[in-house]
């Protein structure tokens, strides 16, 4: 049956869980972006606030350091009226050496309804969903090199609300792709969705050999990978999860493969530039670029708070 095959969902085919990005259909993936267009007008009310979890507690466990998407969780929860309780790590039972699982058990009896999990360790997330009560969710903040499935719906909202539709699109992912996260759950959201061509463009050492059994293009000239492209993705170079060099220097990289305003011209003069941040200035992305008009990349942030108010509202609003 089909909520056997995927864990996020529940015996009706419902989202409980939002692990990846990875096995979710068109439909739901459909279903989140327009949930999330609901969403985008609260942020200009008065009161920027809607009753759905109101009475839930949602517990933002993030065991690896982050500020957008922490802080777009926790405004997210609070616009739907949730309890929020940031767990500090660093000063809790984990630095102890408790168990991954002991500290969930310990949470979910201080009345938890929803688990918002980043960890270092890939699979963090599903390993904590199949332990949790029925009528807990668990969604993925970023897992390790695995997925981070509320940024690549961020990402698709974007690009979805700037050009429409994806049917026609040529999209080039640019970068450090090998440690990606990110570019996992943007090539699964993207090739469901229908994009016409997604493109996977950056030096032989950042890119997976079996990106192409993933339906994409493989580029490791800048020039070619971004031409005549509508959307570019530059993603940031993950120093902290390399290990050895697997590049000369960052200057080299950014000769190589940094967006510049000139090497941008060989994309559509309408072609929109994203970044899911941190952003590294000079490394990735020239600042002309970054602070440019074809620059969505704040825009992105924006969108992330209803897209996260979505995904929220719609797992708590289902049980396994």
């Amino acid at each position: 049956m089909l909520y056997k095959r995927n864990p996020q969902l529940n015996k009706n085919g419902e989202l409980i869980h939002l692990l990846s990005t990875e096995g979710l259909s068109r439909d739901m993936l459909t279903h989140i972006l327009d949930t999330a267009g609901n969403f985008v007008s609260v942020s200009d009310r008065e009161v920027k606030k809607v009753p759905l979890l109101r009475g839930k507690s949602v517990f933002n466990l993030f065991f690896e350091n982050s500020t957008r998407t922490r802080t777009t969780f926790e405004i997210a929860a609070t616009r739907l009226s949730a309890d929020v309780i940031n767990l500090d790590i660093a000063r809790s039972s984990a630095s102890k050496g408790e168990s991954l699982l002991d500290t969930i058990a310990n949470l979910s009896a201080m009345a938890a309804d929803i688990f918002v999990v980043r960890h270092s360790e890939s699979g963090a997330p599903y390993l904590i969903a199949q332990h949790v009560a029925p009528h807990v969710h668990v969604v993925n903040a970023g897992d390790g090199r695995h997925a981070h499935p509320t940024q690549g719906l961020l990402d698709m909202y974007t690009i979805r609300h700037y050009k429409k539709d994806f049917s026609n699109l040529t999209v080039a992912i640019v970068g450090d792709v090998l440690h990606s996260r990110v570019a996992r759950s943007d090539i699964h959201a993207l090739t469901t969705l229908g994009c016409a061509e997604v493109r996977v463009v950056g030096p032989q050492t950042l890119v997976p050999s079996d990106m192409s059994q993933m339906g994409v293009k493989v580029f490791h000239n800048l020039e070619e990978g971004i031409k005549d492209c509508d959307v570019v993705i530059t993603l940031r170079m993950q120093n902290e999860r390399m290990s050895g060099a697997l590049l000369p220097s960052s200057q080299e990289y950014f000769k190589r493969f940094g967006l510049t305003p000139e090497k941008l011209q060989l994309a559509k003069p309408d072609a929109i530039v994203m970044h899911p941040g941190p952003i590294n200035r000079g490394v990735e992305i020239d600042s002309a670029v970054v602070d440019g008009p074809q620059s969505v990349i704040l825009p992105q942030v924006t969108f992330g708070i209803a897209v996260r108010m979505a995904v929220m509202s719609i797992v708590a609003g289902n049980d396994a």
